[in-house]
């Protein structure tokens, strides 16, 4: 399973990839300020990408190294419930963990928002430590 990637050798149906790229245009503000904090690998170092199609899945972030999706979940998403957690189940049969914040926790209170994300990509074996815990700053 550790070399397993979910996303080489996937074929992605033309609506999906269109579908993306489309959110990518039109993140959501909450979107945007957490993409702002993940992108250019400040987060540990990590490559995360944004709108990502996973098993005909379209993720809002995916880090491969820390085997990680978050999402941003607004208002929206409560109608969802049902359907977030049988495509989590799914997405975790890959060996993926997903985690959710809303769009208040990235808004209102991004230290903690990436102090977890911080600490979940470094349980991750391939993953860097935490700063501050053995990574030398």
């Amino acid at each position: 399973m550790d070399d397993y990637h979910p996303m080489r050798g996937q074929r992605v149906a033309k609506i999906k990839k269109e579908r993306s790229r489309e959110l990518r245009r039109a993140m959501t503000d909450a979107e945007r300020v957490l993409w702002e904090r993940l992108r250019g690998g400040q987060l540990l170092g990590l490559r995360f990408r944004r709108q990502q199609v996973i098993q005909g899945f379209i993720v809002d972030f995916y880090c491969h190294a820390a085997r990680l999706i978050i999402e941003v979940d607004g208002g929206a998403h409560s109608d969802s419930a049902e359907y977030d957690a049988e495509r989590d189940t799914a997405l975790a049969a890959l060996g993926l963990q997903t985690v959710r914040f809303t769009n208040d926790d990235v808004v209102t209170r991004m230290d903690e928002t990436l102090a977890r994300l911080n600490t979940l990509c470094a349980q991750q074996p391939n993953s860097p430590s935490p700063v501050g815990e053995g990574a030398g700053g």
